[in-house]
């Protein structure tokens, strides 16, 4: 396929790695980077990319381009902060800018992929299934998963829409070029910098009696599965909605211990730590994608690495040689 895709959020953890997957996979398409490019310390996840256009996101959103020659939008950018609480701050970069490539995308015929969340299934109570059915009843738990639940509804609801479009509901996503992130990055970077720093695992404790400490569970996907699962979309182009991308497995957090001290040659140490009061309100104790609806597209789910050899390749290959996602 030739022709041209906008990529938003590519300064980010899964933009700039869809980036860099489309340069190595689809050399011949042409890519419009969208982001805000000031922020030094995501620098290092695109300074290779081979990008025809690195666009700021104000402008972006502001001047948009005529659609001519884009074959798909790859919607990424947001404010994925789930202690952010600003929800004017979170309309203004989650959800405005979502309806406006909407609008673009059906305007002028362009596929649209967007990154939705895991987090729009609250405390599970609906399951975790992608159905269009239950979406107006999830109730997140977290401002954050309301910005994205928001808008699966008002996408469900429009008469107008693009030729193709997917909202993929992320699970626990992690992997290399999430370095900038903070205390959002996932528990194999954090982990792997407290044993590497102190020789141990700290992990929150449980406040359920029916979960022991580290026995919280969750559907973590490796970024590399995650971008199979955008691009299968892209190029199958399957019926229009919501996907769930997660491996339709639940691993607890001990497990990926485990796994973490296992890829570091490192002797298993785990410690549990109180759970700070502002996140036990919010926080999800188990999760795991049903996997249906995507299997049924064709995508081989038979496919997806397992926590254990994602975690070794993330660990021997990326953290340990300070290395960006290739």
């Amino acid at each position: 396929m030739t022709g041209q895709v906008v990529v938003t959020g590519a300064a980010g953890f899964i933009g700039s790695c869809l980036i860099a997957h489309l340069n190595r996979h689809f050399p011949q398409l042409d890519i419009i980077a969208v982001d805000d490019f000031r922020r030094p310390d995501k620098s290092a996840n695109y300074r290779n990319a081979r990008v025809l256009r690195f666009i700021p996101r104000q402008q972006f959103y502001t001047h948009l381009p005529d659609g001519k020659g884009i074959v798909g939008v790859f919607h990424l950018g947001a404010r994925t902060d789930t202690m952010e609480r600003d929800w004017k701050l979170l309309s203004r970069l989650n959800l405005e800018p979502s309806k406006v490539l909407w609008s673009w995308c059906a305007r002028h015929s362009i596929p649209l992929v967007y990154a939705s969340s895991a987090a729009t299934y609250g405390d599970g109570r609906w399951g975790f299934v992608d159905r269009h059915d239950i979406v107006a009843a999830l109730q997140p738990l977290n401002a954050y998963g309301k910005s994205k639940n928001e808008f699966d509804k008002w996408a469900l609801q429009q008469a107008e829409a693009p030729p193709h479009w997917y909202g993929v509901k992320f699970f626990n996503v992690f992997g290399p070029n999430e370095y900038h992130k903070g205390r959002m990055a996932s528990v194999v970077w954090h982990g792997f910098q407290q044993i590497r720093r102190d020789g141990v695992l700290r992990l929150f404790k449980s406040y359920r009696s029916d979960y022991a400490d580290g026995e919280q569970c969750r559907d973590f996907i490796y970024v590399r599965d995650a971008l199979r699962i955008i691009i299968h979309l892209w190029q199958m182009r399957p019926a229009s909605g919501l996907y769930n991308a997660g491996t339709g497995k639940s691993e607890t957090f001990n497990a990926l211990g485990e796994a973490l001290f296992e890829a570091m040659g490192v002797p298993p140490r785990i410690e549990y730590i109180d759970m700070p009061v502002d996140v036990r309100q919010h926080y999800q104790y188990y999760t795991r994608a049903d996997m249906t609806k995507l299997g049924q597209t064709g995508f081989d789910l038979t496919g997806m690495m397992s926590l254990r050899e994602a975690v070794r390749e993330y660990v021997r290959a990326y953290l340990l040689r300070r290395r960006h996602f290739s």
